[in-house]
């Protein structure tokens, strides 16, 4: 999977455990989460699980190092063949904390939250040193043909809302802002809450 960019786009198991390890990095926000904050179960405390078992989990989830291997969780981005982004890209019923725990995906709306034909973007990750170079757009295109060619019917995502000029952190901007989505194609099609849009773009 390629874009116009000079990004290559790469199904996650198609990655090495190192790739992963080089965007997530060993320190921040990042680093600790390793992509877990949606995949934890309802009942599961996210700082009762340590970091190692996060990233092993993350291992699990992705099938990184089987590149034969169909199911994945998310996409890998490249430049001149260095692992720089990632996006968490699955069916939304995949995401146990966002269908029991999150709010934001449903104020407002009725949905029927174990729909696997529903794919979500939840997570938008560039390594350091890559940052403000157009990676998150990137992602945000691959992850569309990434969902339909896996039989999603729609995509979703629920960014911050972002302003000209302002510094959000990492630990909120993890969703991705709403004009990675929007220049990719996505709609709005609800603000729960002043900070927060859901977008979906139908396949």
């Amino acid at each position: 999977m390629t874009t116009n960019d000079p990004i290559t786009i790469l199904p996650a198991n198609a990655a090495t455990p190192d790739d992963l390890a080089a965007i997530f990095g060993s320190r921040g926000e990042a680093a600790r989460c390793q992509c877990q904050r949606y995949k934890l179960a309802p009942r599961e405390s996210f700082g009762a699980v340590p970091v190692a078992i996060r990233a092993g989990r993350l291992r699990d989830q992705t099938r990184c190092g089987q590149p034969a291997d169909r199911t994945t969780s998310g996409i890998v981005g490249y430049r001149d063949g260095v692992p720089v982004g990632w996006c968490a890209v699955e069916p939304r019923p995949a995401y146990a904390g966002l269908l029991r725990v999150y709010r934001v995906p449903w104020l407002g709306r009725e949905e029927d939250k174990s729909d696997g034909g529903i794919w979500a973007a939840t997570c938008f990750l560039t390594r350091a040193g890559h940052r403000r170079q157009g990676i998150s757009r990137a992602l945000a295109r691959a992850a569309i043909d990434f969902a339909r060619d896996r039989g999603a019917r729609a995509l979703e995502g629920y960014p911050m809302i972002t302003q000209p000029g302002q510094d959000v952190a990492w630990g909120e901007l993890h969703v991705g802002s709403l004009s990675i989505f929007t220049a990719a194609g996505f709609a709005e099609i609800g603000r729960p809450t002043p900070r927060r849009a859901v977008v979906r773009i139908e396949l």
